[in-house]
């Protein structure tokens, strides 16, 4: 099974996610987490953030997902994630595919501003610190019309997502365990 997450910069995806599968593998699952951030670093650090880029980073997280879910671990793949045509891709191309939206409203992720980006995005042009190509800011975000899972960090503990995130996992693997049975 693949999750496939989408929300934009500080909304709270690694957060939920590093949580749930510590969650998972005391509950006997076998789990990975694909960041992002962190496959960026290695496998993908020859891409940019153009919409190509960004598509082909989600093109090869997704296959890494598929090879570790072929061999019955549950793979969560956290990533900004920012284009529908290439969720649908995703989930058109490999079997068992959830998408999980983790939204929350720009100007609290203006406010958290986690990584420092929000503040660098909304920068003057011409400054040399401006980012121009930050997802929701001035580079596009694609809100999924009908994702499998929606969870909301701005009004919500993270212990409450985490528990909607885990559930969602564990009742999804269920189902297509019972399918075996």
């Amino acid at each position: 099974m693949i999750i496939q997450l989408c929300g934009m910069s500080g909304v709270g995806k690694s957060t939920i996610t590093d949580l749930v599968k510590k969650r998972l593998i005391k509950n006997g699952y076998q789990i990975e987490v694909i960041d992002g951030d962190e496959y960026r670093k290695a496998l993908c650090k020859d891409l940019g953030f153009s919409k190509e880029d960004r598509n082909e980073n989600i093109n090869r997280l997704s296959f890494v997902a598929s090879k570790l879910s072929a061999y019955g671990i549950i793979v969560i793949i956290s990533a900004i994630n920012p284009y529908d045509e290439v969720r649908r891709k995703v989930a058109r191309s490999y079997q068992n595919v959830k998408t999980v939206f983790i939204d929350c409203p720009v100007n609290e992720l203006i406010k958290r501003d986690t990584k420092g980006l929000y503040n660098k995005a909304l920068l003057p042009d011409g400054h040399p610190d401006k980012i121009y190509n930050l997802t929701g800011i001035n580079d596009a975000f694609d809100r999924p019309e009908n994702p499998d899972l929606y969870i909301n960090t701005a009004g919500q503990a993270v212990k409450d997502c985490t528990d909607k995130l885990y559930d969602f996992i564990a009742d999804c693997w269920s189902k297509i365990c019972s399918k075996y049975d």
